[in-house]
């Protein structure tokens, strides 16, 4: 404990967590302002009639299937939104009811692959490394404590940023929206099931959970993703003695699963790389698996395994090497 209370004050110290609240103070407010422009500009065209605005954009998707110049992995997208804007007008549903609770979801899904874990990383990746560029690890290896609990209580302190920085965005973002859209909307249903069968989809798993659960269970994938790119994050800090280094290594690791996220639908091998298994959020909306076969159990199968594989590398390679010198 007195060593995880220690590494709870550097962290402090450092005010990376400081800085990550201030960009979200500084983003949230424009995504909402941008959101709320959208609102208006809908409202001015369609009225309160929020049926035509979704049957508007039913036959604009429907319109795009029939361009060639649109790429065959990008058709399968607009094949399941459609099937999701049909399905919310048969249930009578709104899809796009303005409220805090619905622009937070949106959110926190469109920032759960990049935005999240690129916070996460500036928390980790220099969690080991500063230390051995400022010197002060000398002086913490040379107390009567083992290495592994060294180690481990920087692991501990990071996964507590960890869910902090989950939690933060969710409650800045309800917060600040709130004020725009109101706080309405946690029992507002949510359809989540959809699937894609080849050229169909599948509504056969289709079904309603409130808002509120399904916010429960996005924020628990979103911390799972975090904590998985943080574990990654923390043994770059231990292999690569360069704090600049070991930022730019996550960095290039997450842009890249990305890009690659978008391109990996004909190599197959790919889905066994983390970056491709990020968008855990997606299942719950069903949007398309980036290839075709990855399910949300395969996935977070796969981050497990990257996840526990660079905390076995991490601790041989902490407790092992000579840090001293």
């Amino acid at each position: 404990m007195p060593l995880i209370r220690n590494e709870t004050i550097k962290m402090v110290r450092k005010k990376r967590f400081y800085v990550i609240l201030l960009v979200l103070l500084v983003l949230v407010p424009m995504f909402t302002y941008a959101q709320m422009k959208v609102t208006e500009r809908n409202r001015e065209k369609f009225g309160t009639d929020w049926r035509r605005s979704v049957q508007q954009a039913i036959t604009d998707n429907q319109n795009s299937l029939g361009s060639s110049r649109l790429p065959e992995e990008w058709k399968k997208y607009r094949q399941i939104y459609i099937q999701q804007m049909k399905y919310y007008l048969d249930h009578d549903v709104n899809p796009q009811e303005p409220g805090g609770v619905t622009f937070t979801r949106e959110f926190m899904d469109n920032a759960s692959s990049l935005f999240i874990p690129l916070l996460i990383m500036g928390l980790a990746s220099d969690i080991v490394s500063s230390e051995r560029t400022t010197g002060t690890i000398k002086m913490l290896l040379t107390k009567p404590v083992r290495r592994w609990k060294v180690l481990f209580s920087k692991l501990v302190t990071l996964m507590m940023f960890v869910s902090l920085t989950v939690m933060a965005a969710f409650v800045m973002c309800y917060a600040i929206s709130g004020l725009v859209f109101g706080y309405q909307g946690f029992d507002m249903p949510v359809f989540t099931g959809f699937q894609l069968n080849g050229s169909d989809v599948d509504l056969s798993a289709v079904h309603a959970v409130p808002q509120w659960l399904y916010l429960f269970l996005q924020l628990g994938l979103i911390w799972f993703v975090s904590a998985v790119v943080a574990m990654l994050a923390f043994m770059i800090s231990v292999l690569v003695r360069s704090t600049a280094a070991s930022i730019v290594i996550m960095m290039a690791a997450l842009i890249a699963g990305s890009i690659l996220t978008n391109m990996a639908s004909a190599w197959q091998s790919a889905k066994y790389l983390f970056m491709v298994n990020l968008e855990l959020t997606d299942y719950l909306s069903g949007t398309p698996a980036p290839i075709e076969g990855m399910t949300l159990g395969f996935s977070l199968a796969v981050l497990a395994v990257w996840g526990l594989a660079s905390l076995v590398v991490s601790f041989l390679v902490f407790t092992k090497q000579d840090i001293l010198n």
